[in-house]
């Protein structure tokens, strides 16, 4: 549904329970967004050829970071940076978006996505602008969607109609691929809360975000629409360096962020950090924009998910979307498939039937005693027509039986509880005419 020439499919699934291993049912991390103004030196209002070097070399210290504007200086932003798992480059001017994400954790589902609608002024329709998005496992079992977007540009009729429809864009992907999912949305958005016919608002609110800026600044209250821009000088005198001060201006930079019925994140601080961005010897910023960060906790619920087996392929399903802590009992599991796995589907105790997959194959059911619950699943992986796809499913009850379906392969993983107490309430993964990827929505 969301395809366009720009997206990556072919991102490798990395399932890296044994270095990851039982994950932490609490923490923190540590993110920044930064628009590196890395467009060519005849375009650009920085001096990316001779800064470049020094941002590369100052992003250790944040967990997750989302870049715009990183075109012809690429290669010196990531030369010396040390993050184990980096987007690759989509090009420079004029064929990439400017978007990467540099991440000490591990991801899957990376997509590119340019903008349906640009205006032409400010030179939003010389590049494919647009958002990324990824499913980052920061810890065993315990995934973050993370989204880096750069919106049209400018304050003409055209760019806030085109920015409308970039925001309605994004929230549309989001509600979709990140249904039931928390969210770390972070990037140049072009938008105040004070332009009059600009659409954070609807960003914020279309996605269920919490903006880290207004949360953490102004008590929750983001300012008034219509009235002046809460704009500082650029760059902040050698003598401010005070977070208060620096915090007080709003730019358009924005971190957002939501929980979800499995994860819980709640902002721990935000903040400016101009200061450990400067030029070393003439104490310029290295950009023209302001680098923001913030650090978010999290916090399991009674939902955990699990690790997944399979490809990039097929819709997105999630059945954790809607559930609480207390998750209704299986009541029913029904498997159907014959060399691989068509289609999975459950009953719950409260009559409501989730199916993802196919009407193929050959179909079997185990309805549940009372107290008997499903505690192991097994999924096996392979090829099909050049497309990774589950190719067997067991599950066994806590009595000890089992219903299986499909066929073994070499690439199996048997999923269990995280926590004792645990058992199967549901599954989230990707499917269409089969079942492409599978993991379990565990719950108490």
């Amino acid at each position: 549904m969301f395809q366009s020439r720009y997206q990556f499919l072919g991102s490798s699934l990395l399932l890296l329970n044994s270095i990851l291993g039982a994950s932490a049912t609490t923490g923190s991390l540590k993110v920044l967004t930064y628009n590196v103004a890395g467009l060519p030196s005849a375009l650009s209002s920085s001096d990316p050829e001779e800064n470049t070097p020094y941002i590369s070399a100052r992003l250790s210290p944040y967990a997750i970071i989302n870049v715009q504007e990183d075109f012809n200086s690429h290669a010196a932003l990531y030369a010396s940076d040390s993050h184990a798992y980096r987007t690759p480059t989509s090009g420079g001017v004029p064929f990439g978006d400017g978007l990467n994400t540099l991440s000490d954790f591990p991801y899957i589902d990376f997509t590119r996505t340019a903008w349906d609608d640009c205006n032409l002024n400010s030179g939003d329709c010389l590049t494919p602008k647009g958002f990324s998005a990824m499913r980052v496992e920061i810890a065993g079992g315990i995934w973050i969607d993370v989204y880096n977007l750069h919106t049209d540009a400018g304050g003409e009729s055209g760019d806030l109609s085109a920015r409308a429809g970039n925001v309605a864009q994004v929230v549309d992907y989001i509600n979709t691929f990140s249904a039931g999912m928390p969210v770390v949305l972070m990037g140049d958005t072009n938008m105040r809360y004070t332009t009059t016919g600009d659409n954070i608002r609807a960003l914020v609110s279309g996605g269920g975000f919490t903006d880290a800026w207004v949360a953490g600044v102004r008590g929750g209250t983001p300012p008034t629409l219509g009235t002046d821009a809460l704009t500082c000088a650029f760059p902040f005198a050698d003598t401010v360096t005070d977070q208060a001060t620096m915090l007080s201006c709003e730019v358009v930079d924005k971190i957002l962020f939501r929980s979800s019925p499995v994860l819980t994140l709640a902002l721990g601080s935000i903040t400016n950090e101009h200061r450990n961005f400067l030029h070393p010897t003439d104490g310029g910023p290295l950009s023209d924009h302001y680098p923001l960060s913030a650090t978010l906790s999290y916090s399991t619920t009674g939902l955990r998910l699990s690790e997944v087996v399979g490809g990039p392929h097929g819709d997105y399903f999630n059945d954790a979307t809607g559930l609480t802590s207390a998750a209704p009992t299986i009541t029913t599991l029904k498997l159907a498939g014959g060399e691989r796995v068509d289609s999975v589907s459950t009953t719950w105790s409260t009559g409501t039937v989730l199916a993802h997959g196919g009407s193929g194959g050959t179909a079997s059911s185990i309805t549940l005693a009372s107290g008997e619950t499903l505690v192991e699943v097994e999924a096996c992986q392979g090829e099909k027509d050049g497309n990774t796809r589950v190719f067997y499913l067991r599950v066994k009850t806590s009595a000890g039986r089992e219903l299986s379906v499909g066929k073994t392969t070499s690439a199996c993983t048997v999923m269990s509880p995280p926590e004792t107490g645990m058992r199967v309430v549901g599954f989230w993964g990707r499917s269409g005419d089969e079942v492409d990827r599978l993991g379990v929505v565990w719950g108490k």
